[in-house]
C-alpha cells in the first residue's frame, strides 16, 4: 500500500459525516490501495468524530479559515459552515500526494489512477468550463503552498465564492497550462449535468467514475424515496445502498469484500489529450459475450460494472465456479470461430483506430450498434 499517498475528505457538520462515510466505503468497495483521511472542523461533535474512526484511517482536526471574516457582503455561493477549511488539506504533509473528494461525492469504480496526475488536476466546472470544480482534485501537501494560498486570499481582500473561487484564482493557469491536469468530466460528474445537457448525460453518464451531488439537496438531507426524477435517481439509489451497508471496514480489519468486481488496477497512463471516449471504449470494442452473476446481496447498476474489462469479469466468473451464459446468436455470428489470438489482435487494432479518430461508422461503430450497446447497459 502506498502509505505516502491518500484520499482526503472534509466534514464540517454532523450531517455531512454521513456523506464522508459513504465516500470512504465506496473507495474501499472498489479496492483502493491508499489510506483514507477525513479532516473535521471544531463544530463536529465528539460522538460523530468517534464514529468516523470506523471508516477512516485517520481523523484529523483542523481549524476553519472563515471567508466571511474577510468579506462581509453575502454570497449565495458561500458555505458559512465550511468557510475555507478545505484549504487545510495542504497541511497534511505526512503525505506526498493526495486526492481530495468532497463529502457529497460517490465513487463508482477504482480511481487510484488519479495519483498518476499532478497538482492541480481537476475536472471543469459545468457552469464555467474555464474554471475547475473543487469537489475532486489532485494536490501535493505543502506548508509553503498553504501559506501562499492564505496570503493570496488576504491580498484579494475577501473570498466571495468560497474555496472554489479562491483555488481557481490561485491556480489561475489551470485551463491553459497543461491539458493532462484537466480531468475528464466523468471523474466529477455533477448532478446539475442532468439539467445543463441532458442528451450528453444520458449518453455518457453510465461511464461516470465519481458522482458529485452538488446543490442544497444532498442525499442525506432528504428521504430516500424523495430522490429527484431527472435521470440521476439511480445514483441516489447507489448512495443509499452504500449508506445502508456497514460490512466494509478499514484494510486493517481484513473485511474488504469484493461485491461484484475484481480490483481494477491503475494501469491507464496519463495522456496528452484527454476525452470521455476512454470510458466508453470498452463498450464498443469486443461485445461482452458472457455475463457474470452478482454474488452479493448488494446489487449495483450493471452500467457501472462496464468499467471493468471484460476479461476481468470472465476470469472472476471462472474462479467463482458459476456457469457462464452462452453468447447470443448475434455475437456468435459477428465473431465466428476465430482463434483467441486473432480476436485479441483485431480488438487491439480496433482500439487503436478508435483512439486515432478513425472509427468505422459504416460498420462496427455505426450509430445503431453504439445505441444498442448503450441500451444494453442502461436497461
Amino acid at each position: 500500500m502506498p502509505a505516502d499517498q491518500a484520499f482526503v475528505t472534509l466534514v464540517t457538520s454532523d450531517p455531512s459525516s454521513q456523506g464522508a462515510a459513504v465516500v470512504a466505503r465506496s473507495l474501499r468497495r472498489h479496492g483502493t490501495t491508499r489510506p483514507i483521511v477525513v479532516m473535521v472542523t471544531p463544530n463536529v461533535s465528539e460522538q460523530c468524530r468517534f464514529s468516523l474512526h470506523a471508516d477512516f484511517d485517520e481523523v484529523v482536526p483542523v481549524d476553519p479559515v472563515r471567508g466571511e471574516d474577510q468579506h462581509p457582503s453575502p454570497s449565495p455561493w458561500r458555505h458559512p459552515e465550511q468557510g475555507l477549511a478545505k484549504i487545510q488539506c495542504w497541511t497534511l504533509t505526512q503525505f506526498s500526494k493526495c486526492v481530495f473528494l468532497e463529502a457529497d461525492t460517490l465513487v463508482l469504480c477504482n480511481v487510484d489512477d488519479l495519483f498518476q496526475r499532478e497538482e492541480l488536476s481537476a475536472a471543469p466546472d459545468p457552469a464555467w468550463p474555464d474554471c475547475f470544480n473543487s469537489g475532486v482534485f489532485v494536490f501535493r501537501p505543502s506548508l509553503r503552498t498553504h501559506s501562499r494560498i492564505l496570503r493570496h486570499a488576504g491580498q484579494r481582500g475577501g473570498v466571495v465564492g468560497g474555496d472554489q473561487d479562491l483555488l481557481n484564482s490561485f491556480f489561475w493557469r489551470w485551463s491553459e497550462e497543461d491539458i493532462s491536469k484537466r480531468l475528464p468530466v466523468l471523474y466529477n460528474l455533477t448532478s446539475s449535468s442532468a439539467y445543463s445537457y441532458l442528451p450528453a448525460f444520458h449518453r455518457f453518464g453510465h461511464g461516470a467514475k465519481i458522482i458529485h451531488f452538488t446543490g442544497a439537496g444532498k442525499p442525506w438531507s432528504r428521504r430516500e424515496e424523495d430522490r429527484p426524477a431527472n435521470g440521476t435517481e439511480r445514483f441516489y439509489d447507489l448512495w443509499w445502498r452504500e449508506h445502508r451497508n456497514h460490512s466494509v471496514g478499514k484494510p486493517s480489519s481484513r473485511r474488504i469484500e469484493r461485491m461484484w468486481v475484481p480490483e481494477q488496477r491503475a494501469e491507464v497512463p496519463v495522456r496528452d489529450h484527454l476525452d470521455v471516449c476512454s470510458s466508453l471504449l470498452p463498450h464498443f470494442t469486443a461485445p461482452l459475450q458472457n455475463q457474470v452473476r452478482i454474488r452479493s446481496g448488494l446489487t449495483y447498476d450493471v452500467a457501472v460494472m462496464s468499467q471493468t474489462r471484460p476479461t476481468q469479469l470472465l476470469e472472476e466468473a471462472g474462479r467463482s465456479g458459476r456457469p457462464e451464459d452462452p453468447p447470443s446468436s448475434e455475437d456468435a455470428a459477428g465473431h465466428g470461430s476465430a482463434p483467441p489470438g486473432a480476436a485479441e489482435g483485431e480488438e487491439l487494432q480496433h482500439r487503436r483506430r478508435w483512439e486515432a479518430g478513425r472509427a468505422d461508422y459504416l460498420d462496427r461503430d455505426a450509430f445503431q450498434n453504439i445505441q444498442k450497446m448503450l441500451d444494453r447497459f442502461l436497461d
